[in-house]
């Protein structure tokens, strides 16, 4: 059985992203070990068409892809994938599901879920932006950096739509501007420097 402090304690890197995004995750996940010691989180602004990544996404990793549900526990070495018309947050080492908080224009699912993470999250965390529209993602950097959180975004030109990455770079608080396959050699040089 595991410690608390053990369930809680490893990195969590959250992937933001909407239209174009797919790009992105299979470019960063085809770039990335498996047997990190990381928790990935998929946060792919959808609002109402259901979510097809859980079954996509494990064609390029090794590791196992799930759909989020009420009380799963936050894993290393799995992929985890926000549902639709959810608000995602987490709590004591497990996601909690919400109804969408934002029903009507943008969704903000991005932000929610990455300012619960500066608030409940015990383990180093890494932020991600990628392709999308409108600016979801772009009012938690500062948050998570200043929980010692690292913040990148997508290189503007190498996004479908880069309209999310370019609201992330404006908030000020990004540390890396990076290509997807660049964004998943930083995400192994972080975990690597915090393992040693």
């Amino acid at each position: 059985m595991k410690t608390e402090q053990q369930k809680k304690n490893f990195p969590v890197v959250c992937i933001g992203g909407s239209a174009g995004g797919l790009d992105a995750y299979i470019r960063l996940l085809t770039h990335l070990p498996a047997d990190m010691g990381v928790a990935f989180v998929i946060v792919n602004h959808l609002r109402t068409v259901p979510t097809m990544l859980h079954e996509i996404l494990p064609r390029y990793t090794k590791m196992p892809v799930e759909l989020i549900t009420e009380k799963l526990d936050l894993e290393p070495n799995h992929v985890f994938i926000i549902p639709e018309k959810r608000d995602l947050h987490v709590l004591d080492g497990e996601f909690r599901l919400k109804p969408i908080s934002k029903p009507h224009g943008w969704p903000d699912v991005i932000t929610v879920f990455m300012l619960s993470l500066a608030q409940n999250c015990d383990g180093k965390l890494i932020a991600v932006i990628v392709s999308g529209y409108d600016g979801d993602g772009a009012d938690a950097m500062c948050s998570i950096q200043e929980v010692g959180g690292v913040t990148i975004a997508q290189k503007p030109h190498t996004a479908t739509q880069p309209d999310m990455p370019e609201s992330a770079i404006a908030s000020g608080c990004i540390d890396y501007i990076l290509s997807p396959e660049d964004i998943a050699s930083q995400i192994v040089k972080i975990v690597r420097a915090e393992t040693k």
